[in-house]
């Protein structure tokens, strides 16, 4: 996965370190641009037990601003904004670790800096009683959603 440069982000940019999920750190850099998520999709992804992806559909592939062959093979936290509280996705997977759905919404951050934000739900997919690998979907969620959402995470942090 290629880190961020300067040159690629859109808008004034800033910088910050994540501690992602598995012990992973990441610098990204990101701007406070908003991209609308556009009426009538779905971003559909899949990923193998430890959050690796392996399917995209084009609708991520448009959103995120990364190429297909730069998002497979990639952490799904390659999307992770510096807004979002870990808290937030470590209730994701102790939910989906468990073989349960989850949904919330998720300020998602874009190749170039900007954000978006879905209403997700990711499904655990079970074979033979066991977790093999997660499918989520996300949707455009409401603005009061959102708004709600910005307040609570920044209480979160």
């Amino acid at each position: 996965m290629r880190d961020f440069r300067p040159e690629d982000v859109v808008g004034d940019c800033k910088e910050a370190v994540l501690n992602l999920y598995g012990g992973l750190r990441r610098t990204v850099l990101y701007s406070e641009i908003e991209v609308p998520y556009p009426d009538g999709k779905l971003i559909v992804s899949t990923t193998d037990k430890n959050g690796i992806i392996t399917h995209v559909n084009k609708a991520f592939v448009e959103m995120s601003g990364y190429t297909e062959e730069e998002l497979i093979g990639s952490p799904h936290s390659i999307l992770r904004h510096p807004d979002m509280p870990a808290v937030a996705f470590k209730d994701l997977w102790d939910t989906v670790n468990k073989g349960v759905h989850w949904q919330g919404i998720v300020k998602n951050l874009r190749k170039d800096g900007c954000f978006y934000w879905v209403k997700a739900t990711v499904i655990p997919n079970v074979r033979q009683g066991q977790v093999v690998s997660y499918t989520s979907v996300r949707r455009k969620p409401s603005r009061t959603r959102v708004e709600e959402s910005i307040k609570l995470y920044a209480s979160l942090r």
